[in-house]
């Protein structure tokens, strides 16, 4: 079973950055799309950004220039760097790996942007 590790969540006042990071598990991370996601309490899970294997990136619209995604095949762990933290920012932040029609998720790590 792929078991993916979130780390680096926590309180930060508005303005400030986070760097988030997700160890995966396995020998095939190369291979994976990887994502992360979010959910503010009451809303949906939403796609943050992803990042293919050959490193191509997606972002949410409203999170652009932002937020950026990247990762490191060597250390098997991908990463998002957040800065400009808004107080809406706030959610559980998950991490994602995909490949086919296989999804694996993170147990989440939570952000809390507030003074």
């Amino acid at each position: 079973q792929v078991q993916l590790v979130e780390s680096g969540g926590g309180l930060v006042q508005p303005g400030g950055s986070l760097r988030l990071s997700c160890a995966v598990s396995g020998s095939m991370f190369s291979m994976y799309i990887m994502g992360w996601y979010r959910q503010a309490p009451g809303k949906q899970r939403e796609l943050v950004a992803d990042i293919t294997s050959r490193g191509n990136t997606n972002y949410a619209d409203s999170l652009k220039g932002r937020f950026t995604i990247s990762r490191d095949n060597a250390k098997n762990t991908v990463y998002l760097q957040m800065n400009s933290l808004k107080p809406e920012d706030t959610a559980v932040y998950y991490c994602n790996a995909r490949i086919t029609t296989l999804w694996y998720w993170g147990q989440g790590t939570q952000v809390t942007v507030s003074s």
